[in-house]
């Protein structure tokens, strides 16, 4: 009986092997005749070239010489220089717009009293008037001149070598509430 059903089974499996198979290896074999693989070849490879370099005896970019070495030659020798503002007269001021920065207050309004110009300034929720010669914003800023749409301070600002020097700031009249024209 075991001979009898080994002998079917190698019958059928050999019946399987037939025909189908052959097909589709020729269609394989026919389809797949003109399909080549292509490989565009690599780039040429350029050359290394080095560069001398010739920034050595240049001033270094990262020391505190860098900023500005001329004037500290001029004005001093690292300890504030020429335009070091006095700190004691600016807690005998005792401002109240010092104590905000520039960006946090707003010119609202300009008004003229006695042929002086005035700028209203708002600074949170509250409102200040100030004139040429007052002081406003943490860089100790001092009014310039108040034009029509503008109030012009000169400020003192400090570099990482410790010298003092002036910058010109401006604030711009707002219009309406957020916009800068």
């Amino acid at each position: 009986m075991r001979h009898i059903a080994l002998v079917a089974l190698c019958i059928v499996l050999s019946a399987c092997s037939g025909s189908e198979q052959d097909e589709l290896r020729s269609w394989m074999e026919e389809n797949s005749r003109d399909l080549r693989g292509k490989v565009e070849p690599l780039p040429q490879v350029k050359s290394y070239e080095p560069v001398p370099y010739e920034a050595a005896d240049m001033i270094e970019p990262f020391r505190a010489k860098k900023i500005d070495p001329d004037t500290k030659n001029r004005f001093g020798t690292g300890k504030g220089g020429q335009f070091q503002p006095d700190f004691e007269a600016r807690e005998l001021r005792n401002s109240v717009l010092e104590k905000y920065p520039l960006e946090s207050l707003t010119m609202i309004g300009r008004l003229v009293v006695n042929k002086r110009p005035i700028a209203v300034i708002k600074y949170e929720n509250n409102v200040k008037q100030v004139k040429v010669g007052d002081y406003l914003g943490l860089d100790f800023g001092m009014v310039t001149e108040i034009g029509e749409g503008e109030l012009k301070l000169k400020e003192l600002i400090q570099d990482s070598a410790g010298e003092w020097s002036e910058r010109q700031s401006s604030l711009f009249l707002q219009t309406t509430e957020g916009s800068s024209k």
